[in-house]
């Protein structure tokens, strides 16, 4: 007969199997590959998740976009490929689409609170297509231009393929000359060998986690965006967690966000200088009244569409979030 003490243990064991059996596995999908930073934040975020929800849910992370391509992020989610995505510039987040890169140059001090405040104010029309916004991308840090070699400037770019990631990239490779070319991260080694573009518009951290500096070495450092690529979740599958298992989600990806700034901004500085130590590269930064000049030529165009997507009030509120966290 067994004892009290065998029965109490054995009780405990079976809690423990039946609490493995019913934990909550979530999918992240990324289009970053194992070589970039942000992938150690993405392991940051698991690891937290599973510590904060003491095992319950846990995060599987997918790396170089291999659940879906780069435009399929709401798709994705929608059909249950993925329950974390990140979300391109999609015509079903129209206010997204057109903010989520927009033309300012961005003191980062504050990035954490200027991203969290940005998500907020789009988490209502995220909300309308069945997303609810997880985590921010650090993603103002590095979205900059490259080319084969030096150019006379970013508004001359006479008649140069340029590899654009959104509407907002096309008009102004289009304002100054070029002519905007769409191409997936992943596909962008193959296209710049091959010459397919003669220029590319990026973000630094994606561009060296493909070493793309043995193709395109010279980098013009500008500086002329907000940028923030929101990680998205099905927002069923969310509310489907137990409430503190939802809280520690979002606490894990804001601690996250935390962790992560200092590192992947000194890991682009370091993939910039190795590159240009090297010889592998170079890299040429815009003066400020340039950089001014390059935004004030594009901002009153993009005002339209702002307008037009997010609505006044709406367009209003983001462009004060811009004004106070401007450089």
């Amino acid at each position: 007969m067994p004892t009290t003490a065998n029965v109490l243990a054995m009780s405990f064991a079976g809690a423990l199997l039946a609490g493995a059996a019913h934990a909550e596995t979530i999918r992240l999908s990324t289009y970053v590959n194992e070589t970039d930073i942000r992938h150690q934040g993405f392991i940051k975020f698991a690891e937290l998740v599973t510590e904060k929800t003491e095992g319950r849910v846990t995060v599987e992370i997918f790396p170089s976009s291999t659940l879906h391509t780069w435009s399929d992020g709401v798709d994705a989610l929608q059909g249950g490929v993925s329950d974390i995505s990140w979300i391109s510039a999609d015509t079903r987040l129209p206010c997204y689409r057109v903010t989520s890169l927009y033309p300012a140059a961005i003191n980062l001090t504050d990035q954490i609170g200027l991203d969290a405040a940005y998500a907020e104010l789009i988490a209502p029309e995220a909300a309308a297509v069945g997303l609810i916004p997880i985590l921010n991308s650090n993603y103002s840090y590095d979205q900059e231009w490259w080319f084969q070699g030096p150019v006379d400037g970013l508004n001359k770019l006479d008649g140069k393929l340029v590899r654009s990631i959104g509407p907002l990239v096309s008009l102004m490779i289009e304002t100054w000359g070029g002519q905007p070319v769409f191409i997936a991260p992943g596909e962008v080694f193959q296209s710049a060998e091959r010459g397919v573009v003669n220029g590319i518009n990026m973000g630094v951290a994606t561009y060296s986690s493909w070493q793309l500096w043995n193709v395109m070495p010279y980098m013009v450092n500008a500086n002329l965006f907000y940028g923030n690529i929101q990680y998205m979740m099905n927002v069923d599958r969310f509310n489907a967690l137990a409430e503190p298992d939802r809280a520690a989600l979002l606490e894990a990806a804001n601690e996250t966000e935390t962790w992560l700034q200092p590192r992947y901004e000194s890991w682009i500085n370091e993939q910039v200088g190795n590159a240009v130590m090297s010889g592998g590269g170079a890299a040429v930064s815009i003066s400020t009244e340039e950089r001014n000049a390059l935004i004030a030529e594009i901002e009153p165009k993009w005002a339209a569409e702002v307008d037009a997507a997010c609505g006044p009030d709406l367009a209003g509120k983001l462009r004060d979030l811009f004004a106070k966290h401007r450089l």
